[in-house]
């Protein structure tokens, strides 16, 4: 009796420390959210006061030196200085007319990153993709450079997903918010692959550069395990990729393919995750979520293969070798960033990969 207490207690632990790290973690980002929203008010509010008594370069220059100082001397480590007041006004200018979606996703940002959307000059609907990605994948400053250069817009912004069932399998504001999560296509040049690759290979590869491959999909994302075996009916099955998503509160299972999407994944992944909510799923989540990842899908066929599966499941594609100008680009600007930034991690005494 005394063993099987042990046992039952070392196979929970896994899980409660999940769920553990999953509310703290949560709870920094919302803390975190909440400070840059509260700064990028007061921020606002300064900008409006500049710019209803009308101050500019030519013949506001002395008042505002003369602000910051006297605001420095109360407020600092505010950021008060003349520069970034001046930025506050434009800040105000830039999106007192914007609707309100643009306004509430820019006061969601550190200010350093709106400063550098700030000076791109960029459209409201550039504007809001480039916010967004910095809040869903928790992109740094360096990350957000290195997308303005390549001006991910203009490949992302009209490939919004829509290869999923999320909106007849999932309560309205889940599926809206799985639809933000999850996405059309996943660049996994980071592998470095110069030659296709087997499934297994990938696999593994992707394990060995988890971190970036977690750095990929989007903030919210802890890793499980590969090859996760759930055991049934005296019969195996094995997950090729699970992870937990925090936001959505859910288990989300990834199946890879090197080739073509085909109709009967959609049928093993339904099975999959009819094993995860029944064996797996914990009180109080959320029903598990697939995601078919394969080297190419045909819209049409993705639908059909959808159209009446009971589970939430979504079919991405993945670009694998990249062509020259973006290998250059992406491999030897942001790739660096990714490992410089990961060797500050393992430098903290605690951290979480999200």
């Amino acid at each position: 009796m005394g063993d099987e207490i042990v046992k039952m207690e070392e196979a929970d632990y896994g899980t409660i420390l999940l769920r553990a790290v999953a509310v703290i973690d949560e709870t920094r980002t919302t803390a975190a959210r909440t400070l840059n929203s509260i700064t990028n008010t007061a921020y606002w509010k300064i900008g409006q006061l500049l710019h209803e008594k009308k101050l500019d370069n030519r013949y506001g220059s002395q008042i505002v030196r003369r602000l910051s100082a006297d605001l420095k001397l109360r407020y600092s480590t505010m950021g008060m200085s003349p520069r970034n007041l001046w930025y506050m006004k434009t800040f105000y200018e830039r999106y007192a007319l914007s609707d309100e979606k643009v306004q509430r996703s820019v006061a969601l940002l550190p200010w350093s990153h709106n400063v550098l959307i700030l000076s791109k000059e960029l459209n409201d609907e550039q504007t809001l993709f480039y916010a967004e990605q910095v809040v869903s994948k928790g992109w740094n400053r360096d990350l957000l450079i290195s997308a303005l250069k390549m001006e991910m817009h203009k490949k992302q912004l009209s490939t919004k997903s829509v290869d999923n069932n999320f909106a007849a399998t999932l309560p309205a504001e889940q599926a809206a918010y799985a639809n933000e999560v999850f996405r059309d296509n996943y660049n996994l040049g980071f592998l470095g692959a110069t030659a296709p690759l087997a499934e297994l290979e990938l696999e593994q590869r992707l394990v060995e550069k988890i971190k970036l491959f977690l750095l990929e999909l989007g903030k919210g994302f802890t890793f499980i395990g590969n090859q996760h075996t759930l055991e049934y009916n005296g019969k195996e099955s094995r997950v090729d990729l699970l992870f937990f998503h925090r936001g959505l509160r859910c288990l989300v299972a990834i199946d890879l393919k090197i080739g073509e999407f085909k109709p009967e994944y959609a049928g093993k992944m339904n099975y999959y995750l009819s094993l995860l909510d029944r064996l797996e799923r914990g009180e109080g989540e959320n029903r598990s979520i697939g995601i078919i990842l394969c080297a190419e899908k045909d819209n049409v066929e993705v639908e059909l293969a959808l159209e009446d599966m009971g589970k939430p499941i979504g079919v991405a594609d993945y670009q694998l070798l990249l062509p020259k100008d973006e290998l250059k680009k992406l491999v030897q600007e942001e790739f660096n960033n990714f490992e410089k930034g990961l060797d500050n991690e393992k430098k903290s005494p605690v951290r979480h990969i999200e």
